[in-house]
C-alpha cells in the first residue's frame, strides 16, 4: 500500500487534500482541505498512537508489548504530544 505524502517533494511545505472520491458511486468532492494532525505523524508515531489506544491508553501494556521501560515509554507519549502541539500552532 502506499503512504500517503504529508510533505512537498519539491519544498517541503504541508500538503492538503484537494479532492476526494467514492469508489462505491464515483461522486468526487474538491476543495482544499488541512490532512488531519494523525495523519502528518510518522508511520511509527501513528502506528504507536493505534497501539496505545488498543492497549485503552495503558502505558505500562505498552512497555510491555514493546519491550521497553514505562520511562521511555511516557517518553515516546511525550514527544508525539509535542509534534501534535507543534501541528496546532
Amino acid at each position: 500500500m502506499k503512504k500517503l505524502p504529508t510533505s512537498c517533494p519539491s519544498c517541503e511545505s504541508q500538503l492538503k487534500v484537494k479532492q476526494l472520491q467514492c469508489e462505491n458511486c464515483s461522486t468526487e468532492v474538491l476543495g482544499l482541505y488541512e490532512l488531519p494532525h494523525l495523519a502528518v505523524l510518522s508511520n511509527s508515531d501513528q502506528m504507536f498512537i493505534l497501539d496505545f489506544v488498543k492497549a485503552s491508553g495503558s502505558l505500562k501494556l505498552m512497555a510491555q508489548k514493546m519491550g521497553l521501560s514505562y520511562p521511555s515509554v511516557r517518553n515516546k507519549l511525550d514527544e508525539i504530544i509535542d509534534r501534535l502541539k507543534d501541528l496546532e500552532e
